[in-house]
Order: structure tokens, then sequence, then C-alpha cells
């Protein structure tokens, strides 16, 4: 009998599964509203318009459609992002500063394998996007992570982390922060700390990582420049992904860097799947030069904002009060972070939640260490508005039930 454990690479046996992959199979059992998944709104899917545009790529495009594509994305597409980034970011490119990758999840891995050697130090907010955790931690980095507030990752604690680490003989790799519509916190880094952040990485010559999965999806507030477009000394990196905008299920995304790490990134995806699928990039060109991705955009924030204000109503409304709760209020986005005092155990109390029929996501998920357990993320796109009603009472019920 073959020992396979003997055979598993260092890498894989650091890797761990999912932990919403796993916790959405206990939200499956019948009656169980679930906040845990990051899903968007079926609604705002554009099927209609969709069905036409794939039809026009069978006859336009035919077999080159299904054909292999180049590395790094389809021009046509390449030329229409361009576009985009122009118009939404202010920010002018051109094709060798941006690759397509199967969403920003690949985008993450793929900065994971050009950067990061086993040992190697990266810095992430505390908390963070999980998949980032499993990326970085599947190329046995070593993360550091520095709290944030509603006002994004702490600058000055920042300063002092990479003080204290060059008294190590320790340099980051990199910086990895999620400025807009933090998930899973729902905050928004400010103007200030933008700023801030991109004058330590300059003096400390540190790439930055900007994940902006969610950056268009904003229905409060005032629009925020990116990290990209306030760079002016190429030192940010910055992902982006058509699945919380457009839909999910074409996997599709794109990264922005200069263009050294462009090269890098092209070389490391050959290794990995050698191209993104062609078919779908040709559908999603034709969707944005058709001017469908604003429309798609506009009816997202009118659903989102709707269940946003909701949830944000119903938490008012049905959280027990006097007891310390507090949770953030996101000006876009999907997600919103409720914390209890210190002390008490979201990952414990979620066996409680579950006997209630309702689900979050435990927040200890989202620390690269696992180190706190007194917050958990919930996701207001994907569950039909009595869903979020019900679920916020149920909630407080578990909640209440708890803090007893």
């Amino acid at each position: 009998m073959i020992n396979y454990e003997e055979l598993f690479s260092d890498n894989i046996k650091s890797m761990k599964r999912s932990v919403i992959r796993e916790l959405l199979k206990l939200t499956q059992k019948e009656g169980v509203i679930s906040f845990a998944g990051g899903l968007p709104s079926t609604e705002s899917f554009p099927v209609e318009d969709l069905k036409n545009i794939t039809q026009e790529v069978y006859d336009k495009y035919g077999a080159k459609a299904l054909q292999y594509g180049a590395t790094e994305g389809l021009p046509m597409l390449l030329s229409e992002l361009i576009k985009l980034m122009k118009d939404n970011e202010n920010v002018s490119l051109n094709e060798e500063r941006i690759s397509i990758t199967i969403a920003s999840q690949q985008g993450l891995d793929l900065v994971g394998k050009i950067f990061l050697n086993p040992g190697d130090t990266c810095i992430v907010e505390s908390p963070t996007y999980l998949g980032a955790v499993s990326a970085f931690n599947s190329y046995r980095a070593k993360m550091v992570d520095v709290e944030l507030d509603e006002e994004g990752i702490k600058t000055d604690l920042l300063d002092e982390t990479i003080k204290r680490l060059k008294k190590e003989n320790v340099k980051p790799k990199f910086i990895y922060v999620i400025p807009d519509f933090h998930n899973p916190a729902g905050v928004t880094m400010s103007l200030k700390r933008r700023k801030e952040l991109l004058e330590i990485a300059l003096r400390e010559k540190i790439m930055v990582v900007e994940d902006s999965p969610y950056r268009m999806i904003r229905y409060r507030g005032e629009n925020l420049p990116s990290l990209l477009s306030l760079d002016q000394n190429n030192l940010v990196i910055a992902l982006f992904t058509f699945s919380k905008i457009f839909v999910p299920g074409f996997r599709l995304g794109w990264a922005v860097a200069p263009k050294e790490i462009i090269d890098k990134f092209i070389v490391a995806k050959q290794a990995t799947d050698l191209c993104t699928p062609p078919f779908n990039q040709f559908i999603a060109a034709l969707f944005l030069n058709k001017g469908l991705l604003k429309k798609t955009v506009k009816r997202t924030i009118s659903i989102y904002k709707e269940k946003n204000e909701l949830m944000l109503e119903s938490l008012e409304k049905y959280m027990p009060k006097d007891k310390g709760i507090r949770w953030t209020k996101p000006e876009g986005g999907l997600f919103l972070w409720v914390s209890l005092p210190d002390g008490y155990d979201c990952d414990e109390m979620f066996k409680l939640a579950i006997d209630k029929n309702v689900a979050y996501v435990v927040g200890s998920a989202f620390y690269a260490h696992g180190q706190k357990h007194n917050s958990f993320r919930v996701n207001f796109s994907y569950p039909t508005k009595e869903e979020i009603v019900e679920g916020v009472k149920r909630l407080s019920e578990v909640i209440s039930e708890y803090v007893k």
C-alpha cells in the first residue's frame, strides 16, 4: 500500500481547504438562510443580452472563438479594458501593462508564484481576504498582518511594522490591501491613508498589491481614486475581476502592473493554464464594446443598495441593545462585518446559528493566523429581501442566547 503522505510536496501540505467552501456544506440543509457565501445576486446577471451576444460570437468569430488563445489575452478584450481603465480610473495603459486572468483569484496565485519563495514575508491587512491567505500560504509565505479600522489599513502601524522587520533584516515582498469595500470588513480606505501607504511603499521600495473586485459597485459616498491611479512610481499591481460586476461563471479578470511584472505573469500563467478561455473573452469584449457593462453595473448598484439598506435597518431594529455589538456600514460591495465584544467566540456561536437555521462566515477565517474569533462576515447581495429580514431576526436571537 502506497503512503501518499510521503509523496506530497511541502507546498500542498501547507494548503488548507477553504473555510467558506466547507461551511457552505453545512448551509445546504433545508431551511437555512445563508449569509455565508460571496455570491452576486442572480438578478444582476444580463441573461438576455448574453443570449444575443453569444450568438453573435458564433456568427462572427466561429471557430476562432473555440480555438486556443494568447496567454496575455484576446487583443479585442485588452483593447476594451484599456478604454475602461482610462474612463473609470484615469489610468493610461498599453497592452504591455495588462493581462487577462482567470478572475482575480488567479491573479493572487500568480502574485504568490512570481514573488514568494518559501519563508518570504508579505504584509496583509488584519482581517484580510481569505482567498489571499490561501494563495500566499500555498507558497509558504510568512504573512505579517497590520490592523485596519474604518479608514482602512493603519498606516502608522504599517510604518512601525516595516521598521521592526528591518531591524530583523526582513524586507517584505509586497503589501496586500483591499482599499474599496473591504472583504470582509466592508470599510473603504481614506484618501489620506492611500497616499500615506504609497509614500511608505516608495520610501521602503515595496510593491503594493491592490485587490479591486468591488470598486465599481459603490452606492453611497464619494468615489476615491484607486491606488493604481495615484501611483506615480510603478509600485502598484492592481487586480480586477468581472465576477462581481458582470458574471462570476465566466471566470474572467485582469491584472495591471509594470511591464516587467506582466511579463512574469504571462510566463507563470503559461505554466498553469496556457490561456484564459477565448470564447468567454469574445463575449466579454462584445459586451464592453456595446456599452452594456455600464447598464449592468447600474442595475447591480440599485439592487445591492436596497439590500444593504434593508440589512442595516434590520440589524438596527433586531440586534440586542447594550451588548456592545457593532457592525460596519459599507458604501459599496457585498459584505458587512459584525463584531461582538472581546472574549466572545463566533466560531463557537456558529453551531448555535446552524441550529437556528442561519449561517455566516466565522471571522477567524479572515485572519492570517486565525487569531481573532469575536467577529463574523455577512453577505447581503445574494439573499432575497425576505431572507435578509428573517435571517437577521434569527441572528439576533442567536446572539442574544449566546451572550447570556
